[in-house]
């Protein structure tokens, strides 16, 4: 079999960028896919050399069909296969407002970043997994999205992701005929530094705010989404997993 190859949107800063660290050390290939920031990918480029037979940086917009279209090509011209995809890109906007003083471009970037972007990715990628017998699918969501739960100041987004939530649970089960698994992953509060942060920074840094005693990190993330994209872990799918830490992210904020 050949190296298993990995696609992951927004793989070159933050908790992606995390990810990405841990799939090249693994051994996957990996596709990275980044959207404007050249600057980042030079220096990722440069920090991966070692690994440059195994990566290769794809610029695109999530909410751009096109865009995805080439990243996918991209994969599988260069790698021949598609193993995991890992749904990491997602507007968000920080601004916290009642969804009444929204603007409606707003609105549809949430939704065609969150919602949209999965379903055409999907579309693209699973008949190519279904022919190898095999996937791994990882979405990203938020604490509580498996329950639809309202968030405050956060309602565009919450709503995007609780319908990604409902798709990634759906395809599980459409697609676990064809040695393909669907999961979420959900991190808690991982701020700053911390989102390309490590387990052991967190632990010299105590955090009194998380339940656990330190802060969540990229490395926390990056553990999660290798864990569920294992060959064996084909009895996990369906699943949405929080990294929380014991923290109550929605409620933390009541103003």
């Amino acid at each position: 079999m050949s190296v298993r190859h990995a696609i992951i949107t927004a793989g070159t800063k933050g908790l992606g960028k995390k990810v990405t660290d841990a799939l090249l050390e693994k051994g996957y290939s990996v596709t990275v896919n980044y959207r404007s920031d050249e600057k980042t990918k030079d220096e990722r480029k440069e920090e991966w050399a070692f690994y440059k037979d195994r990566i290769q940086f794809v610029q695109g917009d999530v909410q751009n069909k096109r865009d995805l279209e080439r990243l996918t090509e991209a994969a599988v011209s260069r790698f021949g296969r598609i193993d995991l995809l890992i749904l990491n890109a997602g507007p968000y906007i920080f601004e916290r407002k009642a969804l009444a003083d929204y603007e409606e471009a707003e609105w549809h970037s949430m939704i065609n970043g969150n919602l949209n972007a999965a379903f055409y990715m999907l579309k693209l990628v699973v008949p190519i997994m279904r022919k190898q017998q095999f996937g791994r699918i990882v979405t990203f969501g938020f604490q509580g999205a498996d329950h639809s739960p309202g968030w405050l100041f956060r309602a565009a987004f919450a709503a995007s992701k609780a319908g990604l939530t409902s798709l990634t649970k759906s395809v599980s089960i459409e697609e676990a005929p064809n040695g393909i698994t669907a999961n979420m992953v959900c991190p808690g509060e991982i701020l700053g530094e911390m989102k390309e942060g490590s387990i052991a920074d967190s632990k010299k840094l105590p955090d009194e705010r998380t339940p656990v005693g330190r802060s969540g990190t990229g490395e926390d993330i990056a553990r999660t989404v290798l864990f569920l994209t294992a060959d064996d872990a084909d009895m996990i799918t369906g699943s949405v997993v929080e990294v929380t830490g014991g923290m109550d992210v929605l409620h933390k904020h009541r103003s």
